[in-house]
């Protein structure tokens, strides 16, 4: 039993009681932390607001048996402010938090990538400067790459070949396979692809590219419809591998791109051939 100290990020708040609160935290240095802030429902509450979602705080917690107990908060970033009053921002940034919140399963075990990257994302989007759908496809991407489950897209994901022949794409050297299929782990070759496996175009390639190193000139040079089906193949991609839906995702409002539904598999788009299925059937 003791007292220790940490910087963390609010990611969620369940009732406990007529006054208590439970909330889960991502911390800099213990990883997740699920903590009960007495009291905190209370009109006449020290901590007021300081412990709601989006919120960058520096907080003092006692050990429990169970839950720790909260004793101390300061506020480091009022993210939140800037975020419930915009719509789009505000909906990925719940996904943000979500995807967060699922991929520390673990109390206790050391997150700090996953917290660095989380902290950079809602300051992305509370500053309002980039496109909040870009920052949350990059979030959801660097943060797959730090679990251990990145789509694969410059090789094969099962032998790890690379393509033989750059793609005809403009400006570029860069070349990538064809197909991309959720249930091999991203990118797949003539020789390795499954069925089901889809054909994005050649931006949806390099958007993935772009977002996974935070390449963020070309990312915005990409085009709306690129866009819309890298967010899907992200979403799907992440999804199978937590081996559940975001709840949050679906919500995510993206300005005439339809939404990501994935109960029927990655959305087929009848504009063109592009990311459709070249088998029968669609990965998940």
């Amino acid at each position: 039993m003791g007292l220790y100290r940490d910087t963390g990020v609010v990611l969620r708040c369940q009732k406990l009681g007529e006054a208590d609160r439970i909330v889960t935290l991502l911390t800099h240095r213990h990883g997740k932390v699920r903590a009960t802030a007495k009291g905190i429902r209370r009109t006449t509450s020290k901590f007021g607001a300081r412990l709601e979602p989006f919120g960058h705080v520096d907080l003092q917690l006692h050990t429990g048996r169970s839950l720790d107990i909260v004793t101390q908060v300061q506020t480091i970033d009022a993210f939140g402010g800037d975020l419930v009053v915009d719509y789009p921002r505000y909906t990925a940034g719940c996904a943000l938090l979500e995807t967060a919140d699922r991929l520390t399963p673990e109390e206790g075990e050391p997150a700090r990538e996953l917290f660095l990257l989380l902290v950079g994302a809602l300051r992305g989007l509370a500053g309002g400067r980039r496109d909040p759908h870009l920052v949350l496809d990059a979030y959801l991407l660097r943060a797959m790459v730090i679990a251990g489950y990145a789509p694969a897209i410059t090789e094969c994901a099962r032998c790890g070949t690379e393509p033989a022949t750059p793609l005809d794409a403009p400006d570029t050297t860069h070349g990538f396979h064809r197909r991309f299929a959720v249930t091999a782990g991203g990118a797949v070759c003539d020789t390795c692809r499954p069925g089901g496996a889809v054909v994005p175009s050649w931006w949806t390639w390099r958007l993935l590219e772009a977002l996974r190193d935070g390449d963020w000139e070309a990312a915005e040079e990409s085009p709306a419809d690129a866009r819309r089906d890298t967010a899907g193949l992200v979403a799907a991609h992440l999804q199978w591998h937590l081996e559940r839906r975001l709840r949050s995702l679906p919500l995510v409002e993206r300005g005439g791109v339809p939404r990501v539904d994935l109960e029927h598999g990655i959305p087929d788009h009848p504009r063109d051939e592009e990311l459709a299925p070249d088998d029968a059937g669609v990965a998940p």
